[in-house]
């Protein structure tokens, strides 16, 4: 089964809100071995939903359609395609009584238009709708199965997990598996991969790089999924013995989310002082579920005088060898370290940009993971946009530490 997904607001198409139904639809789709072909976005307008829609059914056999279902002018998903099908709009009278009640229930002013809300295409089925007013609808046209879901995630997510899914199941496994690297280039892992993706013409083997990671992506279909498994496992297998020491994790969808998973399981905090990254670094593991188990603090100390003030950085330090260099960094790490006695502390400085000291590369830029009283120091130099170079320093950062943590885990095991 083929799917294409059309989003259908004119605010996304302005950027005024991140389109995140497309991320999660995509992969529950994968998930029951279902491939996302297409993804369309179209403003409110009925004669480009139809065009959508037309190009829609000619490469697809499951169209999802989010979005255009409110009670509003510029609502028009179902009159588009009532038009385009030939279908008229009918009236339903559960629907008609449950958006009633839900404004009676919620001490809210019900206007004439939310009626709009309640018609259905004909021959269609009502997808009830427990945290809205706007009904999802579910209609099968020639072999194709067509949903209509409202655009809000609150109200889609519920729906699409009770009432969309049951309707996909297929005979079809679709795996999937990635792996995690680090100071790799992507074009480093074609080769490799190429030639390894030969002995196994049924299993797909695709690459995604950002800001100085690469995530190999894994991907395999079939019809029985013990072998899929098996052989999904032997290219693992395989891309692990070739660069090894270029993997970091597997299966985890950032760096960060890896690093706060590992510092759960072994019970330890991080305690971090940025300078280069201005807080980066902490904002993302701020972003993981579950980070305030394992994130003692950040502190951004952006001026000389904050590093000496908040970290104890030496003067004289700074004046001798420059604020980016190997010794404040590492001044920087026991600063942070002597405040707070985390397990892990990180201390970042560098240059990201448009200019340098005197005798420094815009790029340049210094990493220390301190820990147990010592000090690792990583020195780099990256290319690139201000923004470019903050996130690779973060990316780098993160993954040496989820890397030492990893050897860690690994000799107390032994």
């Amino acid at each position: 089964m083929k799917a294409e997904i059309i989003n259908v607001g004119t605010e996304i198409l302005l950027g005024s809100i991140i389109n995140t139904n497309s991320v999660y639809i995509c992969k529950k789709l994968v998930e029951v071995g279902i491939e996302p072909i297409f993804q369309t976005s179209v403003v409110d307008d009925t004669e480009l939903v139809k065009i959508a829609f037309k190009n829609a059914l000619e490469r697809a056999n499951l169209i999802i359609i989010t979005g255009g279902l409110g009670p509003t002018e510029d609502d028009l998903t179902k009159e588009a395609l009532a038009q385009l099908l030939g279908l008229n709009l009918e009236l339903d009278l559960n629907a008609k009584q449950t958006i009633e009640n839900y404004f009676k229930n919620n001490n809210k002013k019900m206007t004439s238009n939310n009626y709009k809300q309640a018609l259905k295409l004909k021959n269609s089925e009502l997808i009830p709708n427990n945290n809205g007013t706007a009904p999802g609808i579910f209609l099968e046209l020639n072999g194709n199965k067509i949903f209509l879901l409202p655009g809000p995630p609150n109200e889609l997510i519920p729906m699409f997990e009770e009432c969309v899914l049951p309707k996909l199941k297929t005979d079809i496994y679709l795996v999937t598996k990635s792996i995690n690297t680090l100071e790799i280039s992507e074009s480093e892992l074609e080769t490799i991969l190429r030639e390894i993706e030969i002995y196994y013409p049924e299993i797909e083997i695709a690459t995604y790089a950002s800001y100085g990671a690469v995530e190999i992506k894994i991907i395999g279909k079939g019809y029985d999924l013990n072998d899929l498994n098996y052989k999904i496992s032997r290219v693992i297998d395989t891309i692990d013995s070739k660069i090894h020491n270029y993997i970091y994790g597997f299966d985890y969808s950032s760096i960060e989310e890896m690093l706060v998973d590992k510092l759960k399981r072994s019970k330890q905090k991080i305690s971090i002082a940025e300078s280069v990254t201005g807080g980066i670094i902490t904002s993302r593991i701020t972003r993981i579920p579950g980070a305030s188990e394992v994130l003692d603090r950040g502190i951004v100390t952006y001026t000389i005088e904050s590093k000496i003030d908040e970290l104890g950085v030496s003067k004289n330090t700074i004046d001798t060898y420059g604020v980016v260099s190997e010794q404040v960094v590492v001044e920087m790490a026991k600063g942070i370290y002597n405040k707070t006695k985390s397990d892990y502390c990180i201390a970042t400085t560098g240059f990201a940009g448009p200019s340098a000291d005197k005798g420094k590369t815009v790029g340049e830029n210094y990493i220390c993971i301190y820990t147990e009283g010592n000090p690792i120091v990583i020195y780099n130099q990256f290319k690139g946009t201000r923004e470019m170079i903050q996130q690779k320093i973060a990316n780098l950062a993160l993954a040496k530490l989820t890397i030492q943590i990893n050897n860690k885990l690994t000799l107390n095991k032994n």
